[in-house]
């Protein structure tokens, strides 16, 4: 396993990471005591940086992750959770304020429960579940979050960009009000390397990409009978409903055709070309079984991305708000 900095906070973390929303069964069923085997197969190739949220399985994910903690005996594993909003805005609200979404009593309780349920004295990376521009202006929460800071509840603090809106981070990542910022980042959408990431990376910023496999169509594995095999009330059966599964599968269709000459699967160029970016501190899939986390620590390798498909694949950039 190969580590990267973690922006200015002297971290070493894992590249290859783990995603913790399928841990709180909205993706699927899952069995918890599966959940914790992958999560120390996960800590034992090395991978020690995980990411959750109090949102995923309303405490589940961050409950079977601490539970993992307490049965791992080996190095430090770095944990980031999140608190999101008390009222999300509409997916297509384009510049929400952040004024009233953090209330102090409110991410003071979130943090609590945090603590409680990840079963550790200090949380690593807090992060807002979701970041509202003229937060760089109204800094609430960033009061809040540095009074905790000083009172040793939370050590490091990041957010996480609204889906599909990286320029929403552009002037947050410029002033480097925080350690790091999470953004969606994969073959459909590359915006993030055009001024996100430079913006990050004259501050120090960390950045964690999240859906490197975009919700699972960039595996590769999908069909024409796949949507049908989905728990009606799952959050891919949502994300890719109506008109959108077949789109989606129609352009992953030609991606493959695209990375085949370089690589043996669509899941191995999609991840690959997540830890291109070397703004990258860690790229964030998500595992559910021990077989997934080897085969993704397997790209932990230090293989460059071939210039020729990095450069055909900006033809393959689809921008799109699936969360609405």
């Amino acid at each position: 396993m190969r580590y990267r900095k973690f922006g200015r906070t002297g971290w070493q973390v894992s590249e290859i990471a783990f995603g913790g929303w399928q841990l709180g069964g909205q993706w699927g069923t899952v069995d918890d005591e599966e959940s914790i085997a992958t999560l120390l197969q996960a800590f034992e190739r090395g991978i020690n940086f995980v990411d959750t949220a109090e949102m995923y399985g309303e405490g589940r994910s961050e409950e079977v992750i601490g539970e993992a903690l307490r049965r791992w005996t080996g190095d430090k594993v770095y944990v980031a959770t999140k608190v999101r909003p008390v009222q999300w805005p509409s997916p297509s609200e384009s510049d929400p304020l952040m004024t009233g979404r953090y209330p102090e009593w409110y991410v003071r309780e979130n943090v609590e429960k945090s603590l409680r349920r990840l079963g550790v004295e200090r949380l690593d990376l807090f992060q807002l579940h979701g970041w509202f521009p003229d937060g760089v202006t109204n800094l609430d929460w960033l009061e809040v979050l540095n009074a905790l800071r000083k009172e040793g509840k939370i050590d490091r603090i990041g957010v996480s960009i609204r889906d599909y809106r990286p320029q929403d981070g552009l002037e947050l990542a410029r002033f480097g009000l925080v350690e790091s910022l999470q953004v969606v980042y994969n073959m459909f959408e590359q915006r993030p390397r055009e001024e996100l990431f430079p913006a990050g990376a004259a501050t120090g910023s960390a950045f964690i990409a999240r859906v490197p496999l975009d919700s699972g169509s960039l595996v590769g594995n999908w069909d024409d009978a796949t949507y049908a095999s989905w728990p009606e009330d799952s959050v891919p059966a949502w994300l890719f409903r109506g008109e959108r599964f077949e789109e989606t599968l129609r352009r992953v269709r030609a991606l493959q055709k695209l990375c085949a000459p370089f690589f043996p699967t669509l899941a191995e160029a999609a991840m690959r070309f997540a830890l291109s970016s070397p703004e990258v501190s860690a790229v964030i899939p998500g595992m559910r079984t021990p077989s997934e986390v080897d085969m993704n620590a397997a790209y932990s390798d230090g293989e460059p991305f071939p210039d020729e498909l990095l450069r055909d694949l900006r033809d393959h950039g689809w921008p799109r708000n699936f969360y609405q």
